[in-house]
């Protein structure tokens, strides 16, 4: 895969794809980081670091918080979160592997700076490369660094709910990783009803880079799949242009016709008007995920697999995940078979406009929103197949990854 960025702040910068860089290599490359937690939050503020779970959220207002709360009582707890369900990505897991010390120092900044006496790396279970990767990792520093801690490995199960703020602390008390209502938020009462922070592992390891004055906040993982002649992770500038991004696998294979930004909980784009909108500017980034569609096949036949995988994804916690997923799965997936009975787009619409905020948490936002996003961008072609039926390249095989069986809950 091309490289389209490489500035001092990269964290891909000089790494080398199949290999795990060293603790010797790390503080070589990098340096330590400074002991200072508030000179860390204030260069965190200055840079504007946003979180790259997803959310997007200010990476300095939650430390901030947790260590607010914190002071006033019970000591906090952090969590890295690598868990990465979302199923176009693979930068989490591409980064804990070949640059492991960068979170993990981001894993400590982040403890000394909220008063956490506790702290976790939360992991798929499936993983086992990275799993020892980490183990490994840990043992080096908690052996040559001074005063470091042993972060608390735990496993991921293979849901994509699971990997969501409330869940990844229902997982470690030792519960189901299911997300659970809020208020409480997890930065006054999360896990074990202490402060808690949770930050995506490829925000921690920026925070590394943040801490040694890097520019790292500008820069972006992202996951370019689908109809690309080499997939794989880059890293971009924070308002590249989706053409350029999509140059970095080495472009399209055969006619574009429609791109996916952000992942599963994204939005849908149309190929010939988006190559010139800036990826964390014009588009938000969510989970750093780029796909590509071509014209052999149809986006509404993928997004009827998406949204029914999220329909079996869902915690089944509640009236809309429960009944609302399941029956827009049905009516998507109804527009692109011929022995099914054709659903009204105008009830299509409004259920996805009614399910938004009525979760027990934001899955179904999330997929809704992904729904209007098709029925908005490609709204001719979703007339088309209610007054024509299925197109040509709808029964073709699925381009976007869809797992098979997600297993259990733990």
């Amino acid at each position: 895969m091309t490289t389209v960025a490489t500035p001092i702040g990269a964290l891909l910068t000089g790494a080398v794809s199949d290999a795990t860089e060293t603790l010797q290599s790390h503080l070589r490359r990098f340096g330590r980081p400074p002991a200072d937690p508030w000179r860390t939050i204030a260069s965190l503020e200055r840079a504007d670091l946003r979180g790259r779970g997803g959310a997007g959220f200010p990476a300095a207002r939650k430390w901030r918080a947790v260590a607010d709360h914190a002071a006033k009582g019970l000591p906090a707890v952090v969590i890295a979160n690598g868990s990465e369900g979302e199923p176009c990505s693979s930068k989490d897991r591409l980064l804990l592997r070949i640059r492991p010390h960068l979170v993990l120092d981001g894993l400590r900044l982040a403890a000394e700076a909220v008063g956490a006496t506790d702290t976790f790396v939360y992991v798929s279970h499936g993983d086992r490369d990275t799993l020892r990767v980490l183990r490994d990792a840990i043992n080096e520093r908690v052996q040559h660094l001074e005063g470091e801690r042993r972060p608390t490995l735990v496993a991921a199960p293979p849901r994509y709910v699971g990997g969501q703020e409330t869940a990844v602390i229902a997982r470690l008390e030792g519960k189901l990783a299911r997300p659970t209502y809020t208020p409480p938020f997890p930065f006054t009462q999360g896990a074990w009803g202490r402060p808690t922070l949770v930050h995506n592992v490829e925000t921690l390891a920026r925070i590394g880079l943040i801490a040694r004055d890097l520019d790292s906040a500008s820069l972006a993982l992202v996951t370019v799949s689908g109809a690309v002649v080499v997939g794989g992770v880059t890293e971009v500038v924070v308002g590249t242009p989706l053409g350029a991004v999509v140059q970095a696998a080495d472009g399209v294979i055969g006619t574009p016709l429609a791109v996916l930004a952000g992942g599963y909980f994204g939005r849908w784009l149309r190929a010939e008007t988006c190559w010139n909108l800036g990826f964390g500017t014009d588009v938000p980034l969510g989970a750093g995920v780029l796909a590509v569609v071509d014209s052999e096949h149809c986006p509404i036949a993928e997004t009827a697999r998406i949204v029914t995988y999220l329909a079996g994804e869902s915690a089944k916690q509640c009236g809309p995940c429960v009944n609302a997923l399941p029956a827009i799965a049905d009516a998507l997936t109804a527009l692109t078979s011929r022995r099914r009975a054709l659903p009204r787009v105008e009830l299509l619409q409004r259920r996805s406009q009614e399910l938004v905020g009525r979760g027990a948490c934001r899955h179904p936002d999330g997929a809704a929103l992904l729904v209007q996003s098709l029925l908005s961008v490609f709204e001719p072609e979703v007339g088309l197949h209610v007054r024509n039926g299925p197109c040509g390249a709808c029964g073709a095989p699925a381009l976007l990854p869809i797992p098979s069986s997600r297993g259990g809950w733990r």
